[in-house]
C-alpha cells in the first residue's frame, strides 16, 4: 500500500476526503478510481466503504461539507445584532472567501453533479436552497424595512451574487493581483450598491 499523503495522523474519514478532493481536482471525478483515493490516504478499500459506501458519497461530502460550514457561518451573520445592511454584507463577503479556501470542492462539485444519482442531487440542491433562501430573506429584510432598494426583486439580486460565487472557480488564483479578502470586499460591495435606493 502506498504511503499516506494527506496526513497520517488525521481520522480516516478526513484523510480519506483529501485524498479524493485532490485526486477529483488533478484527474476528475470520473478519471479517479476507488484503488487511487485509498492508496492516497493510506487505508484500505474496506475503511471507504465504512465510512462513504461508495465513491460517490465521497463526491457528495465534498461539496456538502464546505455547504454545512457556510451554512452555519450565514446563520451566525444573519442572527447577529448588527443593522441588516452589516449582516448581508458580511454573509456577502464570507461566502466568497470561504468558497475561494476550497475552491478545489466548488470546482469538483460543478464539474462533477451530474455523476452524482437523481436522489443525491436532489439532496444538495435542498440543502444549496436553504443557504439561498436565508441569504435572500436579508435582502427582503432589509427591502422591507426600506434601507433596500425594491426596484430589483430579491431572488434576482441572489442569483446575481451566487453567479459571481459560483464563477470563481473558473478565474481566481492564489497568486493574482487580488487576495481573498479583496476579492469579497469588491463583491460584497458590488451587491450593496445594487440594492441602495
Amino acid at each position: 500500500m502506498a504511503k499516506a499523503t494527506d496526513g497520517e495522523t488525521a481520522p480516516v474519514p478526513q484523510r480519506l476526503l483529501a485524498a479524493a478532493t485532490r485526486l477529483f481536482a488533478e484527474q476528475g471525478y470520473d478519471r479517479t478510481s476507488v484503488q487511487e483515493i485509498v492508496e492516497a490516504a493510506g487505508v484500505t478499500k474496506g475503511a471507504l466503504y465504512h465510512y462513504f459506501g461508495s465513491k460517490e458519497d465521497l463526491l457528495q461530502e465534498v461539496y456538502a461539507r464546505v455547504l454545512r460550514l457556510q451554512q452555519e457561518r450565514l446563520d451566525a451573520f444573519a442572527d447577529a445584532d448588527a443593522p441588516v445592511e452589516q449582516r448581508l454584507r458580511d454573509a456577502a463577503a464570507d461566502v466568497v472567501v470561504t468558497t475561494i479556501e476550497n475552491l478545489d470542492d466548488a470546482s469538483i462539485f460543478f464539474r462533477s453533479m451530474h455523476h452524482l444519482s437523481p436522489e443525491k442531487n436532489k439532496q444538495v440542491r435542498v440543502e444549496r436552497r436553504r443557504y439561498h433562501e436565508r441569504f435572500r430573506a436579508l435582502v427582503e429584510e432589509g427591502q422591507h424595512s426600506g434601507v433596500f432598494s425594491t426596484a430589483t426583486p430579491a431572488d434576482l439580486i441572489v442569483d446575481y451574487h451566487f453567479g459571481s460565487v459560483h464563477h470563481l472557480s473558473t478565474w481566481y488564483r492564489p497568486d493574482g493581483p487580488l487576495s481573498q479578502q479583496e476579492v469579497a470586499d469588491h463583491l460584497a460591495d458590488l451587491l450593496l450598491r445594487a440594492l441602495r435606493p
